[in-house]
C-alpha cells in the first residue's frame, strides 16, 4: 500500500511537456469550406493528417497494433483510411460492428472492447464472427462463456487515472480480489481467458500510468498462468493526449515508457492499443456560428447554432477547447451556450473573447475531430452537424 502510494504522489506531481511539434488542419482549408457554402455547423476533416497520426503512433510504438476506437470518429472515409493504413479496430456496439463489416473489415479482427454488452449483442457479435470480447466481472464472463464458449476473452483491470484529464476508472475495471475470482472462474468453465487490458484515462498526461497499468497485467499474467491459462494478448487501452490549451506529451515520450515496459514480454505475446481521440483529433476543425448575444446581469452571454447537444458536449467533462473568431477586439468574459432551451446547454463561463463578436459571425474550433459529430443529437429538432471529409 505505502508503494503504491508512492506512485501515485509520484504521478501527481511530475509534469511532463511537449517534445515533439503536434499537428492541425491548416486554416486556409476551413476558410475555403465556409466560403463554399454554410447551412449548418460543421466538422471539416482532413484525412491526410490521419494518414499521418497513424504512421506517427506506429513509429513510435513498433510493437503495439492500433486498433481504432470507432466511438471516437465514426465517419467511414475516416474509417476507410484506416483500413487502407494497416489499423484494427475496437468497438462498443454492434452498429458500430456493422459499420465495419459494411467496409470489409473482418470480425475476427475487430475487438469487442465495452465490458458490459447485453446478451443479445453478443449473440450478434458471435454469429457474425467476432471472437475477442472484454469482460470485467465474473457475471459477464459467465455470459459471454454460455453463448460462445470459444470466445478469446480479455480481463479489464481497474488502473490508476492520476494526471488524466478525464479519470475513467470506477464504472469499469476489476479490482485484485476480483480478478482472483474471474480467473479461478475462468479456469473451472475451461474458458479461454487470454489477455489483459486497462485504460488510463481521457486525456492522460502522465506517462507513467502506462507503467503502472502494464506491470499490473504483468502480475494478472502471472496469476493467469498459475490457474493453468495461456496469456497472449495485452491492450493497453486508449487515452493518447492531444493538445487543446494544456501542455502534453508527445507520443514519442509516452513510447519511451511502454516500449522499456513492454521490452521483457515474449515473443508471442500479442500487444495492441485503442488510440482514438489521438488519430483523429488534429485531423478537424468543428464550424460554428454565433445566432445571438445577450446581456443579463452585467454577464455577456454568446449563445452558438451548437452546444452540448449538438457535437461540444465534452466541455461539460472540463474540455478547454481554443476557440477562434474572425474579431480581434479586446477580449472579455463571456458565457457560451448553446441554442436549445435546455438550461445545461452551457458550454463555457468566463471564456475569454473579443468583445465586438456579434450574431452571424463563425467560431472556429481547432483539433475537434474526436467525439464531436459522435456525440451530437437531433435533440430539440435541431440539426445534426455535417461532416465534410477531403
Amino acid at each position: 500500500m505505502q508503494m503504491r502510494n508512492a506512485v501515485y504522489k509520484e504521478l501527481e506531481t511530475e509534469q511532463l511537456f511537449d517534445t515533439h511539434p503536434e499537428t492541425s488542419l491548416d486554416f486556409i482549408h476551413v476558410r475555403r469550406a465556409v466560403e463554399a457554402g454554410y447551412t449548418r455547423p460543421f466538422l471539416l476533416v482532413d484525412t491526410q493528417i490521419v494518414r499521418s497520426k497513424i504512421r506517427r503512433f506506429k513509429a513510435a510504438m513498433p510493437r503495439v497494433h492500433p486498433h481504432y476506437a470507432v466511438k471516437a470518429n465514426p465517419h467511414p472515409q475516416v474509417l476507410r483510411t484506416l483500413i487502407e493504413e494497416g489499423a484494427g479496430f475496437e468497438i462498443a456496439s454492434i452498429a458500430e460492428l456493422d459499420l465495419l463489416l459494411s467496409l470489409r473489415v473482418p470480425a475476427a479482427e475487430v475487438y469487442y472492447s465495452n465490458p458490459m454488452k447485453s446478451r443479445e449483442y453478443v449473440e450478434y457479435a458471435a454469429r457474425h464472427g467476432v471472437l475477442w470480447y472484454v469482460l470485467d466481472s465474473v457475471e459477464e464472463l459467465r455470459k459471454i462463456h454460455s453463448i460462445k464458449p470459444d470466445a478469446r476473452l480479455y480481463l479489464r483491470i481497474d488502473t490508476p487515472n492520476i494526471g488524466s484529464d478525464w479519470p475513467l476508472s470506477g464504472k469499469f475495471g476489476a479490482h485484485p480480489d476480483e480478478v482472483t475470482d474471474i480467473i479461478a472462474t475462468a479456469a473451472a468453465l475451461g474458458a479461454d481467458l487470454a489477455g489483459v487490458t486497462f485504460h488510463v484515462g481521457s486525456q492522460c498526461r502522465n506517462p507513467k500510468n502506462w507503467r503502472v497499468g502494464i506491470e499490473s497485467a504483468k502480475r494478472v499474467f502471472a496469476q493467469m498462468r498459475l490457474a493453468g491459462l495461456k496469456p497472449r494478448l495485452l491492450n493497453i487501452g486508449g487515452g493518447y493526449p492531444v493538445r487543446h490549451v494544456k501542455p502534453i506529451p508527445s507520443i514519442e515520450t509516452i513510447a519511451d515508457v511502454v516500449n522499456d515496459a513492454i521490452r521483457d514480454l515474449p515473443p508471442e505475446m500479442r500487444v495492441m492499443a485503442e488510440p482514438g481521440r489521438y488519430l483523429v483529433s488534429d485531423a478537424a476543425y468543428f464550424v460554428c456560428r454565433v445566432v445571438g448575444t445577450a446581456t443579463r446581469a452585467g454577464k455577456r452571454w454568446m449563445y452558438w447554432d451548437a452546444g452540448v447537444f449538438g457535437g461540444i458536449i465534452e466541455t461539460q467533462e472540463g474540455l478547454i477547447y481554443e476557440i477562434r473568431t474572425d474579431r480581434n477586439g479586446r477580449e472579455i468574459s463571456w458565457v457560451v451556450a448553446g441554442p436549445t432551451c435546455d438550461s445545461m446547454d452551457v458550454l463555457m463561463r468566463d471564456q475569454m473573447l473579443p468583445e465586438d463578436v456579434q450574431e452571424g459571425d463563425f467560431i472556429y474550433i481547432p483539433n475537434a475531430g474526436a467525439y464531436t459529430s459522435s456525440y451530437a443529437s437531433n435533440f430539440n429538432g435541431f440539426p445534426l452537424p455535417e461532416v465534410r471529409v477531403f
